[in-house]
């Protein structure tokens, strides 16, 4: 299991716990079976990439994506020479109006994950071709125990919480110690329906974390 030694250690007893080791034998059997995505030694990158001390935000997509070679482990990003599938482009219009930035090239959000943002699907793993196909078979439980690990063991955390799916997190953390920003999903369905443009969610995280006295993102 390719997951970085301090998540590993601070996550020791869910790893550990029977229905983690049920889902790991799900997971590896998968990818013995057929083809599945992200690649095997980058289904935890988005811990791999964000340790637990840098960690300031927090997003939360989904589901993988499902097509070759767009899963990186980190939500809503492709790796670079991926076409940006349409929830990044418009994640990426919003930063363009809402920050002044150009457009970028690279869908590879990595960058971001360096800087302390935890961007965690729910369900880590996909069969290709077949969304949702990796759903309810114990990662969801998984990934919120991690937010809800986060929530007690950190403070001043900035949740961003795209869509309905997303929302049902606030359940699990603690909002007098951190800070939930909310809007519609950038995915086409709701963002032309007005739900997601406008939301300013990247300035407004840097303002936040200026009055925290923490380095803002540069996104």
């Amino acid at each position: 299991m390719n997951l970085d030694n301090n998540w590993k250690t601070r996550l020791k007893p869910l790893l550990d716990a029977p229905k983690f080791i049920e889902l790991w034998t799900f997971v590896t059997a998968a990818y013995q079976k057929e083809v599945c995505y992200p690649p095997q030694q980058e289904i935890f990158n988005a811990f791999n990439h964000c340790s637990f001390d840098d960690l300031q935000v927090v997003i939360i997509g989904q589901d993988p994506y499902h097509g070759q070679g767009q899963a990186n482990g980190l939500c809503f990003s492709v790796n670079s020479d991926i076409k940006h599938p349409p929830s990044l482009r418009n994640i990426f219009k919003e930063l363009v109006v809402d920050c002044s930035k150009s457009y970028p090239k690279s869908g590879d959000l990595s960058a971001w994950a360096k800087q302390g943002v935890l961007l965690l699907n729910a369900t880590l793993t996909v069969a290709e071709g077949q969304a949702g196909s990796h759903q309810k078979k114990g990662w969801e439980q998984f990934t919120d125990e991690v937010i809800r690990y986060i929530s007690v063991n950190k403070k001043d955390v900035v949740f961003l919480l795209w869509g309905s799916f997303a929302q049902k997190k606030i359940k699990i953390i603690d909002t007098s110690k951190h800070h939930v920003l909310t809007s519609g999903h950038p995915s086409p369905l709701s963002a032309n329906r007005g739900y997601w443009f406008g939301n300013k969610h990247f300035s407004k995280t840097n303002i936040l974390l200026k009055q925290l006295n923490k380095k803002d993102i540069i996104w």
